[in-house]
């Protein structure tokens, strides 16, 4: 079998542009949306958004390769590197690595990329990988780079990479590619288009010893940003752990052939998917801030303390809702008291109360947005399948 590099016409990639054309436009107009609806923030909810957006990206972009990292840490990071207030937690290196790599590709999108760029991410990424031989540079390793599973006598390769001799052309080659393709280069691409081929091209590479998914997830999030001139704000990691097996699957068949039109139609969906949840958390900023406001003045501390760990929540709220005991755990009271607190808030609008006796919950008044999952059409119609929170 042939893979994608090892094919004559690599990497002239082929695909159906009017398959793509609606994707393409609902996503530019999705995005102005967007932008107005932040626009809507105060400076307070703003910087929430982007450090929430950020650390997001963060923890899921490294779950989907099996590290989990805490989140806490990550936002502490990201808040520093912004200038904002935070804590003095100490952040151990690979949550300060993914935190930093999330800041400089938020602050330096419109620049071109350069291989030192490239370099300078993965050594953000390895932070706490002593044990590799190439971090900050192409891998030199003799061994077929290979993506494999199953057991050690009977392993599947979903993928092989060009030989790493190959490495420093191959990527000279799609850096050339990228600026090239990007608005007011020599041959710009739409949005998602290019976004979709910066992805799938470095996986092809391969790079990297370590980390490619990571790298090359945040060089299809600069692609984007590029296409809008501004960060996009999009949750496309978030999404991709969400649909992990079909994003696996989606990339293994691509890796195959050089028409990849399945591959952007997969990936533009996957991308105003996220652009739904990120739309969803705005208008949550936004609904809490018209919240808070009616409330003023209105809540004893305890009823407070309790309402803005709701909010901490996001638009997916606790888990299951709010109980009283739950309440009487985060306020520090009797279950009395607690019972009285939580008839007042729903008195006053604060809370809306479900169900009945034990199975009694509340929650905010604040309506879930449901995220629908995408898929584009033979037609380049774009279809909702489902609805997730």
């Amino acid at each position: 079998m042939l893979w994608n590099w090892q094919r004559p016409d690599w990497p002239r990639f082929r695909w159906e542009a009017a398959r793509l054309a609606k994707a393409e436009d609902r996503f530019l107009l999705t995005s102005g949306l967007l932008l107005g609806a932040v626009k809507h923030l105060d400076h307070e909810d703003r910087d929430h958004l982007i450090v929430e957006v950020m650390s997001d990206e963060a923890v899921t972009t490294s779950k989907i390769e099996g590290e989990v990292l805490e989140r806490a840490s990550v936002q502490s990071s990201i808040r520093r590197q912004l200038g904002l207030i935070g804590d003095d937690r100490t952040v151990r290196p690979a949550e300060q690595g993914i935190a930093e790599l999330m800041v400089d590709v938020y602050r330096h999108f419109d620049a071109p990329l350069e291989h030192k760029t490239l370099f300078a991410w993965h050594g953000m990424v390895m932070k706490d990988r002593p044990d590799l031989r190439d971090v900050g540079r192409y891998r030199t390793h003799d061994d077929p780079m290979q993506v494999v599973s199953g057991p050690l006598h009977a392993p599947v390769v979903h993928f092989e990479g060009p030989p790493s001799g190959k490495v420093a052309d191959e990527m000279a080659r799609y850096i050339a590619w990228f600026n090239r393709s990007a608005p007011g280069g020599a041959e710009p691409l739409p949005a998602l288009t290019r976004a979709g081929i910066a992805h799938l091209y470095f996986e092809s590479i391969h790079p990297f010893e370590d980390g490619n998914g990571r790298v090359g997830r945040v060089v299809a999030e600069k692609a984007l940003a590029q296409s809008l001139g501004r960060p996009s704000l999009t949750a496309l990691a978030a999404t991709m752990l969400i649909k992990r097996r079909a994003y696996y699957n989606a990339l293994e068949a691509a890796n195959k052939a050089n028409e990849i039109t399945l591959w952007l139609a997969w990936f533009a969906a996957a991308v105003l998917e996220a652009q739904h949840r990120a739309t969803s958390q705005v208008e949550f900023l936004i609904d809490k801030t018209r919240l808070l406001d009616r409330l003023r003045g209105q809540l004893n501390p305890r009823q407070q303390v309790v309402v803005l760990r709701l909010l901490r929540q996001g638009p997916d709220g606790f888990t299951g809702g709010l109980s009283a005991s739950k309440y009487t755990s985060i306020a520090k009271t009797s279950p009395a008291t607690a019972t009285r607190d939580l008839a007042d808030l729903v008195d006053k609008g604060a809370l809306t109360r479900t169900g009945g006796r034990r199975h009694t919950r509340y929650s905010l008044p604040i309506p879930l947005r449901p995220t629908p999952r995408i898929a584009i059409e033979e037609s380049g119609q774009i279809r909702s399948l489902s609805t997730r929170v």
